[in-house]
């Protein structure tokens, strides 16, 4: 008769760190899909409502306000910053013992309430973040707008937006798929920030979309341009 095998009792720990293992693993999987699938990162046309109602469309649309003006960061650093109240100010600033600065822009406007109560306490506002990849991700947006890719390509057509929302799915799919294929998506670093900018051939007619991959070809060499698919180049 075969004898019967039985664990050491030395292994009798080992199934309840497995267990814990497990249940840690579920747990994890879990967070991570919750990261991934998040509806600020993949739900398009999140739109979350802001503290004052500032309107892209009046601001970059109708007024022509380049997105420097406020995004000032943008093709110098990873980030492309939050503006600060004082930026705000510079147009919309308040009324001071009843007298109005000349080039204050609605400064009784209560929706301007908020600016002008951060810039009296010296506080930010609350912005609320649209485009929010997961922490684990690496964008930079440097890299990207001084390469010729338009703010237009991941934000859409922000000048047009009385409410901005997010325009495109942020995955890594999406991403990939660009990097892959940037043609589409270039133009010359000048007219990065110029949303509703298209080329156009020597008669002043928009290229087809077959003339604008080469015309994005003909660009990429130039700028010797070659985005990389690697995983290290995002997740760092």
């Amino acid at each position: 008769m075969m004898q019967r095998f039985l664990f050491p009792r030395w292994t009798n720990p080992l199934v309840g760190l497995l267990l814990v293992a497990g249940a840690a693993g579920a747990v994890f999987a879990g967070a991570m899909g919750g990261l991934i699938t998040d509806p600020q990162t993949l739900n398009v046309g999140y739109q979350p409502e802001q503290p004052v109602p500032f309107s892209h469309a009046i601001h970059a649309g109708q007024l022509k306000l380049d997105c420097r003006y406020c995004h000032n960061t943008v093709f110098d650093a990873a980030h492309a910053a939050v503006p600060p109240t004082a930026t705000c100010i510079n147009c919309h600033s308040p009324a001071e013992d009843g007298i109005t600065a000349l080039a204050a822009v609605h400064a009784e406007s209560p929706k301007l309430q908020p600016i002008h109560e951060s810039w009296k306490e010296g506080r930010s506002v609350g912005w609320k973040r649209v485009h929010n990849l997961p922490e684990f991700v690496y964008f930079n947006h440097a890299a990207h707008v001084n390469s010729g890719v338009s703010c237009k390509s991941c934000h859409g057509r922000i000048d047009q937006m009385e409410v901005v929302y997010q325009a495109e799915e942020l995955s890594m799919a999406w991403c990939i798929d660009c990097h892959r294929n940037p043609e589409p998506h270039l133009r010359p670093v000048d007219k990065v920030t110029k949303l509703d900018w298209e080329p156009q051939d020597a008669d002043g007619n928009e290229l087809t979309a077959e003339q604008k991959v080469t015309y994005g070809a003909k660009l990429k060499e130039e700028k010797h341009i070659n985005p990389q698919v690697h995983c290290a180049v995002c997740h760092r």
